[in-house]
């Protein structure tokens, strides 16, 4: 079961926003859990390619990345070396992004958002946030 503690925190950051740019790890940790717990999003996680995406938030030199595949969400702070794609954008490019204020393809377009590497790994990525956050939405309510 997603922790209830990570729940109430994911709520508050959509509330007022996040506060550091760690946070968006919790909605990760949120992936994680429920591709432990439910049957759909852990397939989705068996079918695709493994996907390891970079974020970088570039405007406070903070780095993360997240790897989908295998049946599991994994991440953590700072680089990965085997990185497939590369995602590069302000801090409030980012928070628009992840509360669903921007578009990723409309910032991707006006060079907000910066992409390296496998564009297929990125597109992927974004579909799989959504699947998560379509299938968690209960939950977060």
């Amino acid at each position: 079961m997603v922790d209830e503690n990570l729940i109430n925190e994911i709520k508050a950051m959509r509330e007022k926003g996040p506060s550091e740019p760690s946070d968006a790890l919790k909605l990760f940790e949120f992936m994680k859990q429920l591709g432990q717990e439910n049957e759909e999003f852990k397939e989705e996680l068996e079918d695709i390619d493994t996907i390891i995406a970079q974020m970088e938030v570039t405007d406070i030199d903070y780095k993360y990345w997240v790897k989908f595949g295998e049946g599991a969400v994994d991440y953590g702070e700072g680089s990965n070396d085997d990185a497939t794609v590369t995602m590069k954008a302000a801090q409030t490019t980012w928070t628009g992004l992840s509360a669903g204020e921007i578009d990723s393809t409309s910032a991707y377009m006006s060079g907000d958002l910066v992409i390296e590497g496998n564009l297929q790994d990125a597109i992927a990525f974004g579909e799989i946030q959504g699947l998560a956050t379509e299938l968690g939405a209960e939950l977060l309510e």
